[in-house]
């Protein structure tokens, strides 16, 4: 693929899937800002447990994942995608100042159900917003830019904590009010920057979640779910990660910098692999994502010294660049127009729950057979989803 024809691509792109992706980049400074110091700041701060900040994160995500169902399908019955997106996005940047102001965990508990709240709630209808205003010759393009400028900002949000943290001397309740502006601008951003198409503002309204409407979804949309369930269980959580860096002796102060390695790869590789994807199979693309998943575990597991952590991560951040806009764009692919908030709620749900079962299976693992058992684990359920792939219905050979 030439420079001239990403050009192109980009150029081709529209206006309000940029809008989108800035949106999701602005919006992720502001919560990375936060969450890359909120378990610290639990911790020292305002004296909680390990087990804590444990509880709080897993009642928090549990909480999008629920919300994402009933988001999508809601906006598939109004017929429209911006006004629940700007919701999300509204109720994300108002929790920022409760994390400054938190006196004490019950109301960090309480930012960050809400938080996740407007994550959930927005996150299926921005995903069918974009399948909405996108050409499909270029769809796999379009979630590639969103998701690069959205890992943009989860690699930035870290960065810029940091920084903020050595310049206020420690200040956490500075650094979380500083966060407030990146996530106010998000959603200015989208309420001015990101028309509805008009074929999304009326129409009979019917129940999505009706018995007819989800067989309307097909067989070849059930498999697309199935399969990210299935590769999601070979990619825990990215936590793991962090801690293997831990265990190759680096620095305490840089071992979150790992992540932001990480996430450079992820934000780089994105966009190009979203505009390989508009040209080749994707079920092809998404068995080499696989296998480049089964190089960084057994990389990682491998050895613990920091440069062949390292070389693990950024194979990590490739197979993510690689698959994550690569899986929307199947959803969109494979899911009527009318229910495509539906379909993403459904399939974020399915890939949300098997995300928290390979990350309780992953710590199981890593506490009772070590670090290498739970990468190698990981390689065996990549080689399932590649299975998985072999028996892929027609529409999507």
């Amino acid at each position: 693929m030439t420079t001239k024809n990403i050009a192109s691509t980009l150029h081709q792109i529209p206006a309000a899937v940029w809008a989108l992706g800035f949106v999701s980049m602005l919006m992720d400074i502001s919560s990375e800002m936060i969450h890359s110091l909120l378990p610290l700041f639990m911790v020292t701060t305002l004296g909680a447990s390990a087990l804590t900040v444990g509880l709080i994160e897993g009642l928090a995500e549990s909480t999008a994942l629920i919300v994402k169902v009933f988001s999508g399908v809601l906006s598939d019955y109004l017929g429209k995608r911006k006004g629940l997106a700007l919701f999300g996005y509204t109720l994300g940047a108002l929790t920022k100042p409760l994390f400054a102001m938190a006196p004490t965990v019950g109301i960090v508990l309480t930012a960050r159900l809400l938080d996740r709240i407007g994550k959930g709630v927005r996150g299926a209808p921005r995903d069918a917003l974009v399948a909405d205003i996108t050409p499909p010759a270029i769809r796999g393009a379009a979630f590639g830019l969103r998701q690069s400028l959205d890992t943009v900002g989860a690699f930035l949000g870290p960065l810029l904590g940091a920084a903020l943290m050595l310049l206020w001397a420690n200040n956490f309740r500075a650094v979380f009010w500083f966060a407030v502006i990146p996530g106010l601008m998000a959603v200015a951003l989208l309420w001015l920057g990101v028309r509805e198409p008009a074929h999304h503002e009326g129409g009979k309204r019917t129940n999505p979640i009706r018995r007819e409407n989800l067989r309307r979804l097909g067989s070849a949309y059930w498999w697309v779910v199935g399969i990210g369930a299935i590769f999601t269980l070979a990619r825990f959580s990215e936590a793991f990660l962090v801690l293997r860096a831990q265990q190759s002796g680096m620095p305490l102060a840089l071992v979150p910098l790992v992540m932001v390695a990480m996430n450079v790869v992820y934000a780089a590789s994105a966009y190009p692999f979203g505009k390989l994807a508009d040209r080749m199979s994707h079920a092809k693309l998404l068995a080499l994502g696989l296998v480049v998943l089964i190089a960084a575990d057994l990389v990682l597991a491998s050895s613990r010294h920091w440069g062949v952590v390292l070389a693990g991560v950024a194979l990590w951040g490739v197979h993510m660049g690689m698959t994550q806009s690569l899986l929307a764009t199947m959803v969109a692919d494979t899911a009527p127009a009318d229910l495509r908030g539906t379909a993403y709620g459904f399939f974020n749900l399915m890939s949300g729950i098997a995300m928290l079962a390979a990350s309780v299976l992953a710590g199981f693992f890593w506490d009772r057979l070590g670090a290498a058992f739970t990468f190698h684990a990981g390689a065996v359920f990549c080689v399932l989803a590649l299975i998985g792939l072999a028996w892929r219905p027609r529409a999507l050979a």
